[in-house]
């Protein structure tokens, strides 16, 4: 074998080995619609698991608040890991960080949950908002509710 041949093989090796440290998780961007005003902040959460879903934000895997813009709101997580998912959405109108609810309990700022799931009495179970994040690029569209 010629000495261009091991070079060649030599930075192929090189290459193939430096891989796994070049690796980029998988970027998710969450699309948040239906917003009644463009008031305070939206905030996002994500879990990887039920534990602390959908409220709890201690379980989330990451968090932001953005500022909405025209009844819509945008968010990107990079670096994920291959897995399941699931969002939780806050329509923090007044910013003070927490969903306000009325005597009855009953939400009054705008929420919302990754696969829209339809809402019963409470909000929905992890494997119900659940997905799939795989590949280099994901994107979940949500739609807010409001009572």
């Amino acid at each position: 074998m010629g000495f261009w041949n091991v070079l060649g093989l030599g930075l192929v090796g090189m290459t193939v080995m430096a891989l796994p440290a070049m690796a980029v998780g998988s970027q998710l961007t969450v699309d948040v619609s239906g917003l009644r005003n463009q008031k305070g902040q939206v905030c996002v959460s994500l879990f990887s698991s039920g534990r602390g879903f959908p409220d709890n934000p201690n379980g989330a895997v990451a968090a932001q608040c953005v500022r909405p813009e025209g009844g819509n709101a945008q968010v990107t997580f990079q670096n994920l890991r291959g897995g399941s998912y699931a969002v939780a959405v806050l329509h923090d109108e007044n910013s003070d960080g927490k969903a306000n609810r009325n005597a009855l309990g009953i939400p009054k700022e705008g929420f919302g949950f990754s696969r829209n799931p339809v809402l019963r009495f409470g909000p929905p179970k992890f494997g119900e908002a659940s997905f799939v994040v795989a590949g280099p690029t994901v994107a979940t569209q949500i739609q807010v509710s409001y009572f």
